[in-house]
Parts: C-alpha cells; structure tokens; sequence
C-alpha cells in the first residue's frame, strides 16, 4: 500500500515538472489616433437649459422702421416699456448686449364670423269666458334658425424676436395681434397692447 501511495506521488511530482505545452504573451495595444484624447462629441449629450435670467441688456439688431400708422419712435417706446418691465434695460454707451431685438409690425384684416340663431315663435289661441272665467287652449309652432353673420376687422400684429448678443442664436420669439378701431389712437394703444402681449411669455417657465 504504501509502494503504491509512493508511486503516485512520484507521477504526480513528474507531471508538475513536465514542459506545458501552452505559453502566454502580450500584443501592445495600437496607438490612439492623433487628437482622440482632445476630441469632446457635444451632441452625445443634452444642451444644457438656457439661463435667461443672464440676459439683462439689449439693443436693437435692426431699429424698425416707421409707417403710415405708427412712427419708428412709438413702436421704439412701446417695445423699450414692455421690455422693461421684464428687467431688460437698453445697453449703455459702448458696452456688449445680452440681447439683440427685432421686431416686425403691420395692420392686417381679419374676417369673422359669428355663429347665432334666434327662436321665433308663430301660434295663436282660442277660448270663451265662462261663469267662472276664461277656460280655452292656444297653438304655437317654434323654431330656432341657425344664423352666421361675416364682417372684416383692423387687427395690429406684432412679432418680437430675441437673439443671444455673443452668439447671434435665436433665443426666442413672440407674436400677438390686437384689434384696432382704424383712428390713429386707437392703433397706438392697440400696438402697445400687442407688444405687451407678444412678450407675455418671456421669460419662459
């Protein structure tokens, strides 16, 4: 038992010494390609969210021009009120802009139609006064008739474009419109109110 036990040892112990057939080696891997390790792919990540609270100045990429209906001064004033009241102040002497600002305003007409209907009503009534009263019945035959009704009115249109001063990317756009009587007060107030309306959701949530 013990020869036996002895002899395995020794095969074991010759196994271990024998040449291993199998060998390992290492391939360098190839360089990288020049500029792989300065290259950024922005697109394969999400821009991120505009701070429009950085933009506090503008001035104007095209001054507008004046018309018929409304001069370059009051579509200038109406636009500079609107703007402020959203904290964006005209950029001073020489200083950069946040903002370039330009507008675009015109009178349209619209038509309309207004949808309506009216019930008229046709009958009539019989009957005899008796000992105690008027006792009888009556007959009527109603109807609603659908009625549409077209007319024209003036309308202002405004549109307000923002872009980003360093850039020059779009950053934003407006548009509104208010309905003007024809008189040239009536116009101005209705441009002001368009304006105000046009930049009603700047900035945006």
């Amino acid at each position: 038992m013990k020869r036996f036990a002895l002899l395995l040892l020794t095969t074991a112990l010759a196994a271990c010494q024998s040449h291993n057939p199998y060998t390992t080696d290492s391939v360098p891997l190839p360089p990288a390609p020049p500029g792989a390790a300065t290259h950024f792919d922005r697109s394969a990540y999400p821009a991120a969210p505009r701070d429009y609270a950085a933009y506090r100045s503008w001035a104007w990429q095209q001054r507008p021009a004046g018309s018929a209906w409304a001069s370059a001064d009051l579509v200038q004033d109406a636009l500079n009120n609107a703007l402020d009241q959203r904290g964006l102040r005209p950029a001073q002497g020489t200083a950069a802009a946040d903002l370039k600002v330009r507008t675009d305003t015109r009178l349209e007409r619209r038509v309309r139609q207004v949808a309506d209907s009216y019930d008229p009503y046709y009958g009539g009534g019989y009957g005899s006064f008796g000992n105690r009263g008027y006792y009888g019945n009556g007959v009527g035959v109603g109807a609603r008739v659908p009625l549409t009704r077209t007319y024209e009115e003036e309308v202002v249109v405004v549109r307000i474009d923002l872009f980003d001063g360093r850039s020059g990317e779009q950053v934003w756009s407006g548009q509104a419109e208010m309905r003007s009587s024809g008189s040239q007060a009536e116009r101005a107030e209705a441009l002001r109110k368009a304006v105000s309306d046009a930049l009603g959701e700047y900035p945006p949530a």
